[in-house]
């Protein structure tokens, strides 16, 4: 482990989890990357104590922020007309959270994109007057109109992009489905938005589509969830805008260099939640490449990365990778290394120390299969699939039970009658409420440490 620091930014740790022995001939090497931040706005994921008022930003720190609220504004925000007011509350909420000093703007989207506050394509400045001028113009939004989140996510990337900040936040709030562009429309956005700022996406009610709210926050990098019932938005918007506000460093890297002859096989982010990394590999010089992990206040991840070494004899090691956190120099220099730590491969003829699996790579390599058979087995379900979904399921079941997975157990037995969770053996139940279903698809990707 290696620990690198500069003034002003939070202090960052590499930590590396694996079992290096290899039998003879053997080729693949697995490690969790455990990253952590300390000295950033938030502790441990927890948010700042007070919602009702903006906390100051932390002395010796420049607020270094912008932040744009999308709000979905089409026409089925009007049934029940009790929506509408609460994503207005929970705008409300979000604006009062928000630290003096941090650019922010509010957005409201339907079929078209129209800046609500405070307009003629600028940002705000977070002030005691600035956040009463947002909540008044808040009062003049209403519904009607259809939904292009496309068109809602560009605007918020020009309105960001004219603020000189490190940390550029979205939050997008939607309640139905995408209907008024094409797939392509959205895909295209998120691909100009990637790496431009993150974005947290909010489902509320029923009637919107999990995969497309989870490609949101998945491509920029932020979380999803599901908000069934609106009156509960003020509280999750509040939580997200606290969180975004202890984000002290944006555009961290993790870089992975390998020897000749090594390759990568994959590199997934594994907690809090599964998030696939290996295809947004960017180069970074010979035998280097660059995965995006976002914005970091005080928070730690963990990663699986998998490689494949050349064959070699028993007695000989090799350094496998080396993993460093990155981020780039604001005056175009070269990236800051911020922390490190190195994957390492030694072969042995010891059957007990090469057979053996750490335990970080075996609970990780089991919450990746939970992910993954909750989406099979809810995709069998609504294609009328009854055993497949019965099976992926039930060893969804099995998996969460034995990882200690106690929210995603709870989620399951929604969906499924758990007769056996040892065995994974289940039920389907014949009847699952919409969004009892949908909160467990949209939360398939949350994970559990491991247990110490």
């Amino acid at each position: 482990m290696a620990n690198f620091s500069k003034s002003n930014v939070p202090q960052f740790s590499v930590e590396v989890y694996q079992n290096e022995f290899l039998p003879e001939g053997g080729r693949e090497v697995n490690a969790i990357v455990t990253v952590a931040s300390t000295g950033g706005g938030t502790i441990g994921g927890a948010p700042f104590t007070t919602a009702t008022t903006a906390p100051s930003h932390i002395p010796g720190r420049p607020p270094g922020a912008a932040v744009v609220i999308m709000v979905d504004c089409s026409g089925s925000m009007d049934y029940p007309p009790t929506k509408m007011r609460n994503a207005r509350d929970a705008t409300a909420a979000a604006i009062d959270t928000l630290r003096d000093g941090v650019a922010f703007a509010v957005v409201g989207g339907t079929h078209i994109a129209r800046e609500v506050y405070p307009g003629n394509g600028r940002l705000a400045t977070a002030d005691s007057q600035t956040r009463t001028q947002a909540k008044e113009a808040l009062r003049k939004l209403s519904a009607g109109g259809g939904t292009a989140i496309g068109t809602w996510l560009r605007l918020a990337d020009r309105l960001l992009g004219a603020a000189d900040v490190p940390i550029r936040h979205g939050i997008l709030l939607t309640d139905g489905r995408n209907e008024h562009e094409s797939p392509e429309d959205l895909h295209s956005a998120l691909t100009a938005c990637a790496g431009r700022f993150t974005c947290d996406a909010r489902g509320v009610g029923t009637d919107w589509e999990v995969k497309e709210v989870t490609s949101i926050a998945s491509a920029l990098l932020g979380t999803a969830d599901i908000v069934a019932d609106p009156a509960n938005l003020a509280a999750d918007f509040t939580q997200m805008m606290e969180n975004a506000m202890g984000k002290e460093v944006a555009d961290v890297a993790l870089r992975l260099w390998t020897p000749v002859g090594v390759e990568i096989r994959f590199v997934k982010q594994v907690a809090p939640t599964v998030e696939e990394l290996t295809g947004r590999r960017t180069e970074a010089g010979p035998r280097a490449g660059d995965y995006p992990t976002g914005s970091w206040g005080d928070e730690s991840r963990d990663y699986h990365v998998c490689v494949r070494v050349p064959e070699a004899g028993v007695g000989q090691e090799m350094l496998a990778a080396r993993v460093s956190l990155i981020v780039p120099d604001r005056e175009g220099g070269a990236p800051q290394v911020l922390s490190q730590g190195l994957v390492r491969a030694v072969w042995t003829d010891d059957m007990a120390a090469s057979t053996s699996i750490n335990p970080q790579v075996a609970h990780y390599t089991g919450q990746a299969e939970l992910a993954q058979v909750i989406q099979q087995g809810l995709d069998a379900r609504k294609s009328g699939d009854a055993d497949g979904a019965t099976a992926k399921l039930g060893r969804a079941v099995q998996l969460a039970a034995a990882s200690g997975n106690a929210d995603t157990a709870k989620l399951l037995a929604k969906v499924v009658d758990v007769v056996d969770e040892a065995t994974g053996t289940v039920r389907l139940k014949a009847k699952v409420a919409e969004a009892d279903e949908m909160t467990l698809e949209t939360r398939s990707t949350k994970t559990v440490r491991v247990k110490k």
